[in-house]
């Protein structure tokens, strides 16, 4: 095996393509070529710090552009064979303190961090390696994209073109409105990040990602997501970031990413891909900051979008979780990287600049659709108010969603005991999916309110809404809306879902605690979607406290919910009818058809 920067040369069919986080594929190249791999090239950084990088490029020919993707996740040792084999050089980077590069590892959670420094000048490093063409491309998927932004936002001159994908645009949107969301992100610390910092400062085992999984999969799965309260977690948890993670956790309001400041400051056009049930499609505000404000005309006008029915590990997969939408919604991502740097580095008229500046695929329908912004024009509000005969709990109750006005007050209660939440239907992997909530049918904890079955279809793209008018016998409560597709066959399947935690309904920098027993109104804005309603389905929303451990539980009090551990059990009230006009409501586009 060869050693640190040694090089060697094999043949194309022993590769195995790894594009970016969670998305890996075998390549059959169409023709078998020589490459040459450099492995852990120190890039030194402005500072002294010294990054590791492999890099993988043709062993004849060139010069060559350079594609570069940063990640702390551990580099590969192998890159898609159609990339290179395509006329790139392409660049692996350890991040700052990661595996074979040197520094201390700055998270995400920071503030202030080397991130956009070490993305400058690593491009302008793979803008001068004797057989580049000067020309660079950055790439990644998820935290890679994230730096991706960072190094995009500092504007390094050799930069022509990003390929930046699910990332949002706000720490905030990734966690939640002032919450935490354990299931993802405790899995993350223990089983992804914090193994190689122990290791790399000698703290407690495990050192390596495969232990800690094995480790997370036993005893952990069970009781992390339960401990409390979250400012007493294990240091170790999260190696030596535990200060900055538990800075961040004393005032969860506050965004250290703003990464659509990134997007503004961007001179080169981004290709953004990301999904409909993909926790991290917050990144389509960054495609609306860049062509709203790029720095630049190609910028703004260049950039794009492409939105489909996936999840966040699932990007260009026909089927998540156990729902298929069909061929249309298979994406050959390798491809989607050929077409766009190819334009754009090597000049090839592939279609890709002659493509719609977003790309939608509408669920139900199951197609793609052309638009020229996001959200689209030609949507109309449409509200669907909530009504009962005071007990809409579970499905067989009589909740019912109707676009004419209730004309008579009522209201549903249930209890919500923050020791018994309401279970998250997702992954083993702990990504969300479509999921078909049937199995949560008897839980009288749920609220359910869905029209008739429709006789026409329903056509939604776009931010749905839910306002509630609502009372809790606590201070402080979540509530949860849920839109729901309810199939001729029962199945009673994801759209998408919003909350808010009570003390930050108004805003997330002064909290607002409410009055036990007294009515207040909550604007709940649910993720983006774009899906049709099919004639003798129902449109749905669920209403609960709790998705667990997708959000963490709220505990109902006053105190501060990351350094308090007191659990009470609050009784929700939900108004509607003509004193309270609790509604839910949709974007739709024009006449269904």
């Amino acid at each position: 095996m060869p050693g640190f920067n040694d090089t060697c040369r094999f043949r194309w069919p022993s590769i195995v393509m790894v594009i970016a986080v969670g998305l890996a594929a075998a390549v059959t190249p169409s023709r078998s070529a020589e490459i040459v791999v450099e492995r852990d090239v120190a890039v030194p950084m402005r500072d002294g710090t010294v990054l590791r990088a492999n890099v993988f490029q043709p062993a004849e020919g060139g010069p060559y552009p350079v594609l570069v993707r940063r990640t702390p996740y551990g580099k590969s040792a192998k890159v898609s064979a159609k990339l290179v084999n395509a006329g790139y050089i392409v660049v692996d980077q350890d991040a700052r303190g990661r595996y074979a590069s040197d520094g201390e590892y700055e998270s995400f959670v920071r503030h202030e961090t080397h991130d956009a420094h070490d993305g400058y000048d690593t491009v302008e490093w793979a803008a001068r390696r004797p057989s580049s063409t000067g020309q660079v491309g950055l790439y990644g998927t998820s935290y890679p994209g994230f730096l991706a932004w960072r190094a995009s936002g500092a504007r390094p001159p050799a930069l022509v073109a990003a390929a930046a994908f699910s990332i949002p645009a706000s720490y905030l949107d990734l966690e939640g409105p002032g919450t935490i969301r354990p299931g993802r992100r405790l899995k993350w610390w223990h089983g992804t990040m914090s193994p190689d910092l122990r290791r790399r400062t000698g703290g407690p085992l495990p050192h390596d990602r495969a232990a800690a999984v094995q480790q997370w999969h036993t005893a952990e799965a069970d009781l992390l997501p339960y401990f409390q309260p979250w400012l007493d977690l294990p240091e170790d948890l999260f190696g030596p970031e535990a200060p900055f993670v538990k800075a961040w956790l004393r005032e969860p309001w506050r965004d250290p990413w703003k990464l659509e400041r990134d997007a503004a400051n961007t001179a080169v056009p981004n290709l953004n891909v990301c999904g409909w049930y993909d926790h991290c499609n917050g990144s389509i505000d960054l495609h609306v900051a860049i062509a709203a404000r790029g720095a630049t005309a190609s910028a703004r006008r260049d950039s794009r979008l492409i939105i489909g029915p996936w999840s966040h590990s699932g990007l260009g997969r026909r089927k998540q979780g156990d729902i298929d939408f069909g061929p249309a919604a298979q994406l050959d991502i390798t491809q989607l990287y050929l077409d766009w740097f190819g334009h754009w580095l090597h000049g090839e008229q592939t279609g890709i600049e002659a493509s719609p500046p977003v790309r939608l695929f509408i669920m139900g329908a199951n197609e793609w659709r052309d638009f020229d912004q996001w959200p689209p024009q030609g949507a109309t509000p449409h509200a669907w108010f909530l009504d009962s005969d005071g007990a809409a709990n579970t499905p067989a109750g009589n909740g019912r969603l109707s676009q004419s006005a209730p004309v008579t007050d009522a209201r549903d209660e249930y209890d919500y005991d923050p020791r018994d939440p309401v279970p998250t239907l997702w992954t083993p992997a702990f990504f969300t999916v479509p999921a078909d909530q049937s199995p949560l049918a008897a839980r009288p904890d749920i609220l359910v309110y869905q029209t008739s079955p429709l006789d026409a279809p329903v056509e939604t793209i776009g931010y749905p809404e839910a306002v509630l008018h609502a009372a809790s016998s606590c201070p402080d409560t979540d509530f949860f809306v849920r839109l729901i597709d309810v199939h001729p066959d029962g199945r009673a399947i994801d759209v998408t879902s919003g909350m808010v935690r009570a003390r930050y309904r108004r805003s997330l920098e002064r909290l607002e605690l409410l009055t036990p027993g007294e009515p207040a109104e909550f604007r709940i804005p649910l993720r983006p979607t774009a899906h049709r309603f099919l004639p003798g389905h129902r449109i749905r929303l669920d209403l609960t406290s709790s998705d667990f451990p997708n959000y963490d539980r709220n505990h109902n009090t006053a105190a501060d919910q990351n350094a308090d551990a007191e659990l009470v059990t609050a009784r929700q009230t939900i108004l509607h009818g003509p004193s309270h006009r609790t509604r839910l409501i949709l974007p739709v586009m024009g006449e269904s058809n």
